[in-house]
């Protein structure tokens, strides 16, 4: 559309015409985050258990706790992330939600098929994790025999309690307007009817088309070089693992704020 037109006095009704000829949808206004009680959100960890900590140590005890996934893998010490995680959300002293990242599930699907998914692991950063959990000798260019043997000693080493506990992770949590999700969201359809695939994983159309239902997305999985908060959209990667920057935002009614380590 060209810039002049939008100059012109009284030429709104004609504007929206154009608008619509041209399928251009005008600016969505958001309402603001609106959450039914304040929480905090703490992106992708991926084995810095160092930063975790340090995060930690800085929220005040209340709010409940949401973390958006990836927890394993390219650190060093996915063991203790994922030990420390577990134990949080058994204590007791706060509510802890731990969704599911593609992390995860690309390690429970290496332990439940190994021959078949352990390469993409492997290559993603499951040598890390194996590492962690005391599982050595191991390289991307697994064979079949090697990769049930190693399946088996990670479950070993991982115990059948915390295994279950992975596997019962939720995908998504949601309070009021916001909605946490581990990758992203297909602006196109209401929470409670995306793909699992897509809220691991992430949707083509995330986050360069706006929704228009008002609900806000909170979420992982790519990494920003500052978090963001703005369109609806609230993202906390800050790539722990290769910056030492581990993010975690305190969301409130009409606020976000943000504490990177």
């Amino acid at each position: 559309m060209p810039a002049s037109i939008s100059k012109h006095v009284g030429t709104r009704p004609l504007l929206k015409k154009i608008k619509k000829l041209l399928g251009v949808n005008p600016p969505i206004s958001f309402p603001p985050p609106s959450p039914d009680a304040p929480f905090f959100a703490i992106g992708d960890v991926h084995g810095r258990l160092d930063l975790l900590d340090k995060v930690l140590d800085q929220l005040q005890p209340g709010p409940t706790l949401v973390l958006v996934g990836d927890y394993v893998d390219r650190g060093e010490n996915s063991a203790g992330v994922l030990r420390r995680l577990f134990e949080l959300s058994q204590d007791g002293t706060r509510e802890v939600i731990c969704l599911k990242g593609n992390h995860e599930d690309m390690m429970l699907r290496f332990l439940d098929d190994p021959e078949h998914r352990g390469g993409i692991w492997l290559r993603n950063g499951g040598l890390q994790t194996l590492a962690s959990f005391g599982v050595s000798g191991v390289t991307e260019r697994i064979d079949l025999e090697s990769s049930r043997r190693v399946s088996e000693a990670l479950a070993q080493a991982m115990g059948p309690s915390l295994i279950s506990w992975i596997r019962a992770l939720p995908h998504r949590w949601q309070s009021g307007n916001v909605a946490v999700v581990h990758a992203g969201a297909d602006p196109s359809k209401p929470i409670a009817e995306q793909e699992l695939q897509t809220l691991i994983w992430g949707h083509a159309d995330f986050p360069a088309t706006p929704r228009r239902d008002g609900q806000w997305i909170l979420h992982g999985h790519t990494i920003m070089d500052q978090p963001v908060f703005e369109n609806g959209i609230i993202s906390v990667d800050t790539g722990a693992y290769a910056t030492g920057r581990l993010t975690a935002a305190g969301v409130s009614q009409g606020n976000v704020e943000f504490l990177t380590t």
